[in-house]
């Protein structure tokens, strides 16, 4: 487990907290196309994806909430089973322009978890809404949950991929190789990616002490150089996140770390929707 800060913050997000939500409440995607902006979260099980889309509820109403079903005594397994959908209330009879989709983490077997060729279809948009991951059948056309015409606004827009930080450098050969063969995917669609590392306050004591330290601790610096050597992804495009868990009231340094990485995803996904 990491110790020891940087003087200053190698990257600077708390003074943008309130500029980045100001302009996560006034995104709308330019296409006309499309009304929302999808964003996929994938990795393994256990990785906080589920957390992060209530993390992101959290930052957007000011206070802890709770919709994305997490169960911490699945270790090791999914407990997301299907794939979902998360938008979110802005006011009555209005959401914002962007949703999460959430789905079954990858395991360390290769013949667990969600299979790698579904998250392919995702991308393309074609897993409809509530299919039901098989992890020993892939999903195929003319199966019940396979949509043979997706629209633009079915695509998946952004892919994220979501690891702890406090296992970047223990991941399988077999894990680094699912998430690569999904990026590899996204590139040929041209679907721009981003990372994020989770549970920041368990791989870092400072952090832990203090959520302002999130881009100050050194041994975090390290894991995101860790992660971009090894899965190839640039610097610029991993994030740091304490996700909402044991919190019952808004958290300024966690509220800003989540922004950050957000309005990148709203930024980049609107890049795509352009071309």
């Amino acid at each position: 487990m990491g110790s020891g800060l940087f003087k200053k913050p190698w990257r600077e997000v708390s003074e943008k907290g309130k500029d980045n939500l100001k302009f996560v409440k006034s995104y709308q995607p330019q296409n006309k196309q499309v009304k929302h902006l999808r964003i996929l979260l994938h990795g393994p099980v256990c990785a906080g994806k589920s957390c992060f889309i209530n993390s992101v509820d959290s930052v957007l109403k000011g206070r802890p909430a709770c919709r994305a079903q997490t169960d911490a005594s699945y270790a090791g397994r999914s407990f997301t089973k299907k794939y979902q959908t998360f938008d979110f209330t802005k006011s009555p009879g209005a959401k914002y322009s962007f949703v999460f989709n959430d789905i079954m983490g990858f395991e360390q077997d290769s013949d667990s978890g969600v299979p790698v060729e579904d998250i392919k279809l995702a991308l393309r948009g074609h897993v409809i809404e509530g299919y039901k991951f098989d992890p020993y059948k892939e999903l195929m056309e003319g199966d019940d949950g396979f949509n043979s015409d997706p629209t633009l606004e079915d695509k998946v827009h952004v892919l994220v991929c979501v690891v702890p930080a406090d296992t970047v450098s223990r991941l399988s050969d077999e894990m680094v190789k699912k998430i690569r063969e999904v990026r590899l995917a996204a590139s040929e669609l041209g679907i721009p990616q981003l990372a994020i590392l989770t549970r920041v306050d368990e791989a870092c004591p400072e952090v832990k002490e203090d959520t302002s330290n999130i881009y100050k601790s050194k041994y975090l610096k390290e894991q995101v150089d860790r992660y971009h050597q090894r899965l190839g992804l640039p610097m610029n495009c991993i994030f740091l996140v304490k996700n909402y868990s044991d919190e019952i009231a808004s958290n300024r340094g966690m509220n800003a770390a989540i922004l950050c990485a957000l309005r990148q995803m709203l930024c980049f996904g609107e890049d795509f929707l352009e071309n």
